[in-house]
């Protein structure tokens, strides 16, 4: 196929209407496999399943199972199709091999990777001849057969979400965790923010409830890449780790494109992926096509429709459906699919020629993971980033030598948020009687004062084992893996569940007047009862949208850091964000049509911040220029949460922020970055640590972006509550300019006041 992959990558030299829009081409060189050598041999039975394959080991793979051997838990993070699998399946069944009782847990972040992965899995029990009775066992597992895998089975492949539900019955499973020998996480960089924070906790239950049986498994993370693997593994875990990153697998020649659309204030970013795709496609490419949403991977796909063996590929299709488009780009009878980040995990779908990423899916690590799914082991391929015009975007397109060379994030477990915490503990109270002192290691220092609180409220009792838990219900059903709170609301069409929001989300989104999108259906609220948590919809046939007006503010609780940096002094701590939806309007493809107020009650939500003060120097500069200094730090405030998640894991949604002239808890002008979740989720105590960075790279951001007066590639941002005013470029630059000359110092230790 390297025809191919050259004849489409001609285009972009040949082809005026390609050329215009390629803003970079870096092309990495081909490299060539380094293998390594184990201390001792393999297993017989596994070294005849490495030979029947042609399988040698390579560097990275052997320092694997060196380690695992050696007793220690490993996170490895080499890059996509460098067999993560191999390095750690092989140790696991040597040590199956060697045990007849040890059991094994593989946890996958969805269904379909487990399904997939499970057919390595039985093929090497079958070639090896090391019976394991390898089995799924999730909410699709018929009851029937559940008993046989409980009692027999030696490697159950399951997911987050089913562990949650079984540790309360884990006496029917004590077979299998009094042997438990390893805890594999695969994907594991999947659980950062809350769904970290849950896993975090969920991992420590089933690491006390093997404890109580006495077992002490081993863990084993195969994840992307991360700018602090060891530290996320320990946070995770709970659990030191050693980083296996060095990657010794083999590649071919790649080109990875940054492209343009808003170069040549032409066309829609879909239309322009449209067109790649049909190129690449007829160039005789394999390819995979990766938007940011559900809805633009149909509209995409619907438009390519005039060119034979292309389909879109999400979640919400039928299991069924989905291995079918896999099998079918696999075998080559599907030639391009368009995905969201469903195809990003890794799912089997063979060697493609080419990616195309459409808009900055939101982290470098998912950029790698997807670019990573062309070219294997040999020969060229290519991946095309089609930049959207949002500021993360338009900065790479601006500086394309930041997005070829600098590290992935931080990724980002907190396993301190009190609301999470609490949940977990009730759990762990349901599963076994806790003991304060035995069981402070999994749940912190301030447990005796947590069981306390619980038993107030009679949701725990003590009992002569330890507390235990005594809440009317299943512990387990009212803890979410996928939220803080459980203050959720209901949308509803008549007698169908549409989706659940949070109160917050319900509250900027389901408010009476809202036009709401549900997989790609438009639907008017009609009514929303807060007493019921229900939110009732219509079908609507309108091209209009609306959005919230909000007012912020964020009252400072307790500075527990801070520190000096070139003059600026920079706090961390317990903050009050007070949040009231007072209106919203309504737009026709941007234009006002109409202004609406509401009367809702005030969202109050208690979480972590960052927040300096700009000193009065800047600001006089600001006056001097006749710039406005609202307008400024507002502007400033908007492009540090731009660029926020380029440094640490998460989306902007998942924080918020202030700013304002004056606030009375300082005395000066300040900006307040938020975590978005009740009891924080540890982004703004990385943002603290990382402020220079942050600062450095949202100055370059405005800096050089090409508008006159602030647009959405630089100060604009869609989630403003006051409709991206009052917004001061010129303002901004001087704001920021001055924090990163004064950061770039990079003075100052952390002191707690």
């Amino acid at each position: 196929m390297a025809t191919a992959v050259r004849d489409f990558l001609d285009l972009f030299a040949t082809d005026p209407d390609f050329r215009e829009r390629v803003v970079h081409i870096e092309t990495t060189s081909p490299r060539e496999a380094r293998y390594g050598d184990l201390s001792r041999p393999l297993p017989e039975e596994v070294r005849a399943y490495c030979d029947g394959k042609g399988i040698r080991l390579y560097t990275h793979q052997c320092a694997a199972i060196e380690h695992l051997r050696a007793g220690e838990n490993v996170i490895i993070t080499t890059p996509t199709a460098s067999g993560k699998t191999l390095a750690f399946l092989l140790p696991v069944f040597e040590r199956l091999a060697g045990d007849p009782a040890a059991t094994a847990l593989f946890l996958y972040p969805t269904k379909a990777l487990a399904n997939d992965q499970m057919k390595v899995v039985r093929e090497l029990e079958r070639v090896s001849g090391i019976r394991v009775d390898a089995a799924i066992y999730d909410g699709d597992t018929p009851g029937g057969r559940r008993p046989a895998i409980r009692e027999r089975s030696r490697v159950v492949l399951s997911n987050p979400h089913e562990l949650h539900q079984v540790l309360a019955w884990h006496m029917k499973w004590s077979r299998f965790f009094r042997n438990l020998r390893f805890v594999v996480i695969d994907e594991a960089h999947r659980y950062r923010g809350v769904a970290g924070s849950h896993m975090a906790m969920l991992l420590r239950r089933l690491a006390r409830i093997a404890g109580h049986y006495g077992a002490r498994p081993q863990f084993v993370l195969s994840s992307a890449t991360l700018a602090n693997p060891a530290e996320f593994a320990a946070r995770l875990t709970g659990e030191e780790a050693i980083s296996i990153g060095e990657d010794g697998s083999p590649g071919g020649e790649k080109a990875f494109v940054l492209y343009n659309p808003s170069a040549d204030g032409g066309r829609s970013v879909h239309s322009v992926t449209k067109d790649l795709l049909l190129a690449s496609v007829e160039s005789g490419c394999r390819t995979l096509c990766f938007t940011v949403s559900r809805k633009l991977a149909e509209l995409i796909a619907i438009r390519a429709r005039g060119v034979p063996g292309i389909s879109a590929y999400r979640a919400g299709y039928l299991p069924g459906d989905r291995r079918a488009i896999e099998d079918a780009l696999k075998d080559g009878s599907l030639r391009g699919v368009v995905t969201t980040n469903a195809l990003e995990l890794g799912i089997d779908i063979g060697s493609l020629d080419g990616v195309i990423i459409s808009g900055y899916p939101g982290t470098m690590i998912s950029v790698r993971q997807q670019a990573g799914r062309s070219g294997r082991r040999s020969g060229e391929s290519f991946a095309v980033l089609v930049a959207f015009e949002n500021p993360l975007d338009q900065y790479f397109m601006r500086h394309p030598q930041a997005f070829f060379s600098r590290p992935c994030e931080h990724a980002v477990v907190d396993t301190g948020n009190p609301y999470i915490l609490s949940g977990h503990l009730l759990c762990a109270a349901a599963e076994l009687p806790v003991d304060p002192e035995r069981d402070g290691r999994w749940f912190g220092q301030d447990l005796p004062e947590m069981l306390a609180a619980f038993e107030r409220v009679h949701l725990l009792r003590k009992a002569s084992r330890g507390w235990i838990y005594a809440g009317q219900g299943r512990a387990a059903d009212t803890v979410s893996l996928d939220a803080v709170s459980s203050d959720t609301f209901r949308v509803m069409h008549g007698a169908r569940l549409l989706e659940t929001m949070d109160r917050g989300q319900a509250y900027r989104e389901g408010h009476p007047g809202a036009v709401l999108l549900h997989r790609g259906e438009t639907y008017a609220v009609t009514g929303m009862d807060l007493d019921q948590h229900t939110i009732r919809v219509e079908e609507a046939d309108t091209d209009t949208y609306t959005q919230p007006l909000t007012t912020t503010d964020v009252a400072v609780v307790q500075e527990l850091r801070r520190r000096d940096i070139g003059g600026v002094q920079v706090s961390f701590g317990d903050v009050t964000v007070t949040e009231e939806v007072v209106g919203y309007t309504v737009r026709h493809y941007g234009r006002l049509v109409s202004h609406h107020r509401l009367d809702l009650p005030p969202l109050r939500l208690a979480t972590k911040a960052l927040w300096f003060t700009v000193p009065d120097r800047t600001a006089e500069a600001v006056a001097a220029g006749g710039q406005d200094l609202a307008g400024g730090l507002h502007g400033a405030e908007h492009a540090l949460i731009a660029v926020m998640p380029y440094h640490v894991v998460c989306d902007r949604r998942d924080i918020g922020g202030l700013s304002t002239p004056l606030h009375s808890a300082t005395g000066a002008p300040t900006i307040f970055v938020y975590d978005g979740y009740e009891g924080g989720i540890g982004l703004a105590e990385k943002a603290f640590a990382l402020l220079p960075a942050i600062a450095g790279m949202a100055h370059e951001l405005v800096r050089d972006c090409t508008c006159a007066a602030g647009c959405p590639a630089c100060i604009y941002s869609p989630k403003c509550g006051n409709q991206n005013q009052p917004l001061d470029r010129e303002a901004a630059v001087i704001i920021l300019e001055d924090l990163a000359g004064r950061f770039s110092v990079m003075g100052g230790q952390p002191t707690n006041p």
